[in-house]
């Protein structure tokens, strides 16, 4: 479980001040007055404030330079509060422009060689080399936190930004294929009514068939239409009227994969059936896009792709014994293939699952509802 921030302050302080303390007890074996209760406070009150420098931590850091000063003033040894002090500064310098990080600097180099004045007890070209050497290093790397720390807002600022235009990108495009699987729908509705009228003194059987056919597929028609209202709808770029791929197409993207050195089986379970053709679609692309993975990631690898057609889903799954590529895949997870395959089987009222196996390599899991009713109650279980 992650530390939050104030609590790893409070920790920190905890710390800063028994060092503090446990110094302050061998201030005696250096030559220096032991503490007392003044000076006891003092300690207390140069470490304590530290548990707020990420609230304040320009009044922090003056706030305890001010007490560092009046604590060497006492006479007490001044390397017992000297890192309450460091740390202070280098919180300003991690969350503060530069300007003010050096301004601080500039004040405790300036305490830090007051105390070497007041003692008396060392050469001040050292006090001056440490108080000088210290400030830099402090202002130096606080500065790097901070831009690291305004780099990597920026990055997650950029990636969900690009995430958000890829999701955008996706659902139109999924919006421009579903509107080629409606105008199938209504080409059949309307052969169907042709045909209705045509026979419908003369074989009133044909006619009943036909307009049992028109029920069920203007159902179909009108559930595909709720589900495209359910996108951003793209301007149209492409052929509406390419045909759209189904299952019956997988073993021709198979041999094209095969023929980019992956090695495929494809496995039927059940007897094959006609799909919705929503449904049909969105199975193709997962399978599509989840081989594509595997042709780039774990090129080599041998991969298996299963069909499972059961009274009421389909399933597919593409699996690959691939190696040492896992975290690729799963580190370009967010980008545009996958991000396609969840908004397809939200789409349909399916579940998807996607990540690396126990045993090693890849896999991707589909199940999709292929009837209207299941569908809208999101029945993505398996028999």
């Amino acid at each position: 479980m992650p530390i939050r921030p104030f609590a790893a302050d409070v920790l920190i302080t905890a710390a800063l001040t028994s060092v503090a303390v446990l110094l302050g007890q061998e201030a005696a074996g250096q030559g220096w007055p032991a503490l007392d209760l003044a000076g006891y406070l003092l300690v207390g009150l140069v470490n304590v404030p530290v548990v707020a420098r990420g609230r304040a931590p320009v009044a922090v850091c003056l706030f305890v330079l001010a007490l560092w000063s009046v604590y060497v003033t006492a006479g007490y040894w001044p390397v017992v509060n000297s890192f309450a002090p460091m740390l202070a500064l280098y919180t300003v310098a991690s969350l503060r422009p530069l300007r003010t990080a050096t301004a601080c600097a500039v004040l405790m180099s300036a305490v830090w060689i007051y105390a070497g004045f007041v003692s008396d007890r060392g050469s001040m070209p050292s006090v001056i080399g440490q108080a000088l050497g210290f400030s830099l290093v402090l202002v130096r790397f606080g500065h790097l936190a901070r831009r690291s720390a305004e780099l990597a807002r920026k990055l997650r600022e950029e990636q969900e930004e690009r995430a958000r235009r890829e999701v955008a990108e996706e659902r139109g495009r999924i919006a421009r294929e579903l509107h080629d699987v409606v105008a199938h729908h209504m080409s059949v509705i309307s052969v169907q009514v042709g045909l209705a009228r045509f026979v419908f003194d003369s074989d009133p059987a044909t006619a009943r068939t036909a307009l049992g056919t028109i029920a069920g597929t203007s159902t179909e028609a009108l559930e595909e239409l709720r589900r495209v209202l359910q996108v951003l709808r793209a301007d149209e770029d492409g052929d509406p009227a390419a045909p759209m791929p189904g299952l019956a197409r997988l073993a021709e993207t198979i041999e094209r994969v095969r023929a980019g050195g992956v090695a495929v089986e494809l496995r039927v379970d059940g007897t094959p059936r006609p799909l919705p053709p929503g449904v049909d679609l969105c199975a193709y692309r997962v399978v599509q896009e989840a081989l594509t993975n595997v042709l780039k990631h774990a090129p080599g690898a041998a991969a298996v792709v299963e069909v499972h057609y059961r009274p009421h889903h389909v399933a597919v799954s593409v699996t690959d014994d691939g190696r040492g590529v896992i975290q690729d895949r799963v580190r370009t997870g967010g980008g545009h293939g996958l991000i396609g395959m969840r908004e397809r089987a939200k789409l349909y009222g399916g579940t998807i699952s996607v990540g690396p196996r126990s045993e090693g390599g890849f896999a991707v899991r589909l199940t999709l509802p292929t009837s209207t009713a299941t569908a809208l109650q999101g029945d993505g279980t398996s028999e």
